[in-house]
């Protein structure tokens, strides 16, 4: 039988793990191995995916992946991960001082004024983020890894200035799986940092240490910081720190980030074994004396083979051995092996896998749990059930609850918008825009007063000041929503809202984990591309960056109020619901071409841990909004100042680059007048009414004020009700702001944002068409 068909509660023996390629490599590093046990804990409230507990830790997995994994039924699990029942208390000896790890000083340190540079490395949900901002305060930058799109964070730390930290994301493991695991796993190999502060989950040390092994191949100095300790000692758990330093051959530190306890400790220890460049002292993790003395051996052989090669590569050699035997094609291309030595690489694995009756990968994976799980028996005391466990267990019986999950989102998503809409981001946002209204009056005044040319008054006033301001208005609302989302992700429970609603999302070929950016979508677009951050997976963050445009943000809602009062009071509300729900309709069709077209390929696995719930850190949210908020202002003085000037020259001045007193003989009317023609099937060929469109580009609400000013008699008289429901339809669906395209122009590229705008336009003007023909049909 297949792990799908295992009930709640019940246990089974995992016999062999079906897939190919790196998805298959992912579910090994996940713990799916031959031989591992593995109880199911519960489903989604939709039936699919499932939760299973596996080496002491939770995952989830979807049924079509759980089919691939074919077990044998167990009365009760052989292996309980306890570790040890009590230890005796022993100091951690400090720096320079004999413990069962030496640190002995190197003969040749590095020279002074060498820039100390160090990886952050952890899974994820494992406190990195609050270590990286305890070791380095407020001396940190954001930016990108060259290439790729995935947050990148430098900083020195505090009190030593020759010093660089660079938070890499959070991975599980060092296989080319997901962008970010290949963006460590080159940053580590390519840049070369002096040395790596792996950071573990003291409370899942089984599942931590996966990775911890395969960082200790790439032979760097290192120190592990065993996080949440204060956790495992306040549920009556223990780790001796000295035995564990001893069996890995690295220093090893027990802190907590979150009280900034040991890290002092933890900086000392980083610097010592950076500037004597310490390397580990141990790699070999096989009992050669049990059933790994196969892989023992294989290893070796391989490491006789490509040694040169890997040190003509500039690669670790224990490393790309490993790498070598599971397939890794990205190693296997750097260390260009002949067609001889491949043979041999391959005649080596063959034998390895007939002596240890289990694949390459399988293998190598059951060496490194194998090593885990004997470690932990010697150097853990397992804590009780912690209160953290305890209270997220009752916490999950309401939120994953069949019942009360998704009618517990969508209270808690209603609240989160009523909250940055309504109330505080609306307050913050008034009290912004009256500022600048009151700076923008008083700059006006002073200018005036100063008898400033005509045109560049109004490019100050209404150019930069009412467009940059529409803009920086935004600022209140973004803050807000990311304020809200920093508080859900840190929590737990972002996690859980990607559980509950995979099912839904994975018939349109998305990630459960896609639900809360293109949510937030319907407040504004930007904060709902930035979101999107949150994705794992590049295909899926693409996708969905992609879809939130058909989201029907609230700055389109003066639009729809305008026309609905105006055409259709009776039946306002009708309208309005009837729009967001086209857009959903539009946004699920494009989904579907999407993933038959433009994102093609092997799914992404909903293999992903489902933490604890836990009180965010104030620290970590106030540092996320700066973050987010300087992102923001640094884009609205870039690109967003400058397309804001662009429109205003389009629209003061005629062809001759004379002023105009009347818009209808500005540079952009006549622009506008060449749009007339494809309008004209949709019930909107007026040139007021392009440029109307056309001005929304800058901000949603500034098609209704243009109108107005185009319009000064009163709309009703020049557009029908078709034409007006036409408006409506390509409103709702045409391309975003500009602040919209220029987070879409940061995060995939330009032609990607210029790719979208036209797309946007060439939707809205499909569906338009189509509301008219049905309203010429129907007599509207």
């Amino acid at each position: 039988m297949t792990l799908k068909e295992l009930e709640i509660g019940e246990s089974a023996a995992i016999k062999t793990v079906g897939g190919s390629g790196a998805l298959r490599q992912h579910f090994l590093d996940m713990g799916m191995i031959p031989g591992a046990e593995v109880t199911v804990v519960k489903l989604a409230p939709m039936g699919d995916p499932m939760e299973l507990q596996i080496h002491g830790y939770e995952l989830t997995l979807r049924l079509a992946e759980a089919d691939q994994i074919e077990i044998e039924p167990i009365k009760k699990r052989s292996r309980a991960h306890e570790g040890k029942e009590y230890l005796k208390p022993s100091e951690h000896p400090g720096l320079g001082e004999d413990g069962k790890y030496h640190s002995k000083e190197s003969e040749n340190p590095l020279p002074e004024g060498t820039t100390l540079t160090y990886a952050l490395v952890g899974n994820q949900n494992c406190g990195k983020t609050t270590l990286f901002n305890q070791l380095t305060g407020s001396n940190q930058h954001v930016g990108n890894f060259p290439g790729v799109t995935v947050d990148r964070k430098d900083g020195s730390i505090k009190g030593y200035s020759n010093t660089d930290v660079t938070d890499l994301p959070g991975i599980y493991s060092m296989s080319p799986y997901s962008s970010e695991e290949i963006v460590s796993r080159n940053f580590v190999l390519n840049e070369k940092p002096k040395a790596i502060i792996n950071i573990v989950d003291a409370t899942n040390i089984h599942r931590n240490l996966y990775l911890t092994m395969q960082l200790l191949e790439m032979d760097v100095p290192m120190v592990v910081a065993l996080n949440m300790m204060d956790e495992v000692l306040g549920n009556q758990g223990s780790i001796d720190v000295n035995e564990m330093e001893a069996l890995l051959g690295v220093p090893v530190i027990p802190i907590s980030a979150a009280k900034n306890e040991g890290v002092s400790e933890l900086v000392e220890h980083a610097i010592h074994i950076a500037k004597y460049q310490e390397r580990p002292l141990r790699q070999d993790f096989c009992d050669k004396n049990d059933h790994d003395g196969a892989v023992h051996r294989c290893i070796h052989a391989v490491i006789h083979l490509i040694e040169d090669h890997a040190q003509k590569a500039e690669i670790p050699v224990r490393f790309a051995a490993t790498k070598a035997i599971e397939g890794d094609n990205l190693i296997l291309e750097q260390l260009k092996l002949d067609e001889n030595e491949m043979e041999m690489l391959e005649h080596i694995v063959q034998q390895m896998e007939t002596e240890r009756g289990l694949d390459r990968s399988a293998a190598i994976a059951d060496m490194r749990f194998d090593f885990i799980e004997r470690l932990c028996e010697k150097t853990v005391v397992k804590p009780k059930e912690s209160k953290e466990r305890i209270r997220s267990e009752k916490i999950d019986k309401i939120l994953t609850g069949k019942y009360t999950a998704i009618p517990c989102f969508i209270g808690i998503m209603v609240l989160v918008f009523y909250l940055t809409f309504n109330v505080i981001g609306a307050w913050l946002q008034g009290i912004l825009e009256f500022g600048i209204d009151k700076i923008s009056e008083a700059v006006g005044s002073a200018m005036t007063a100063a008898h400033v040319n005509s045109a560049v008054h109004s490019l100050v006033i209404d150019g930069i000041f009412n467009g940059v301001g529409s803009v920086l208005s935004f600022l209140p609302i973004i803050v807000t929503l990311f304020f809200f989302l920093s508080l859900m992700e840190d929590s737990g429970y972002i996690a859980r809202v990607a559980f509950v609603m995979d099912k839904l999302l994975r018939k349109i070929g998305l990630s459960g984990r896609s639900i809360v950016p293109m949510l937030i979508g319907f407040g504004c677009t930007v904060p709902a591309v930035m979101a999107t951050r949150t994705l794992t997976s590049e295909r899926d963050r693409k996708m969905t960056i992609l879809l939130t445009p058909f989201m029907s943000c609230t700055a389109k809602l003066p639009i729809y109020a305008f026309f609905v009062s105006v055409f259709f009071p009776k039946q306002g509300g009708l309208i309005m619901a009837g729009l967001y729900l086209l857009g959903i309709l539009v946004g699920i069709l494009a989904a579907c071409l999407y993933k038959n077209t433009l994102f093609k390929g092997e799914p992404v696995p909903f293999v992903m841990e489902l933490p604890n719930y836990r009180l965010p850190g104030a620290k970590n949210v106030g540092q996320l909004l700066w973050e987010k908020a300087k992102d923001f202002l640094q884009r609205a003085f870039s690109v967003i100042l400058l397309a804001t000037i662009v429109v205003w020259f389009l629209q003061s001045f005629d062809l001759h680059l004379n002023m105009v007193k009347d818009s209808a003989d500005s540079i952009l009317a006549i622009a506008a007048g060449f749009l007339v023609p494809i309008f004209k099937p949709v019930g909107l060929g007026d040139w007021k009414i392009c440029t109307a469109l056309i001005s929304g580009f800058m901000a949603k609400e500034s098609v209704v004020s243009t109108l107005e000013v185009l319009f000064a008699g009163g709309i009703a008289g020049v557009l029908s009700p078709l034409s007006a429901a036409s408006l409506l339809v390509f409103s709702l669906l045409y391309t975003p702001c500009v602040a919209a395209i220029a987070s879409i122009r940061r995060e995939l590229g330009g032609k990607w944002a210029v790719g979208v705008v036209f797309w946007q336009c060439a939707v809205a003007w499909i569906c338009a068409l189509i509301m008219h023909l049905i309203g010429l049909g129907i007599g509207l």
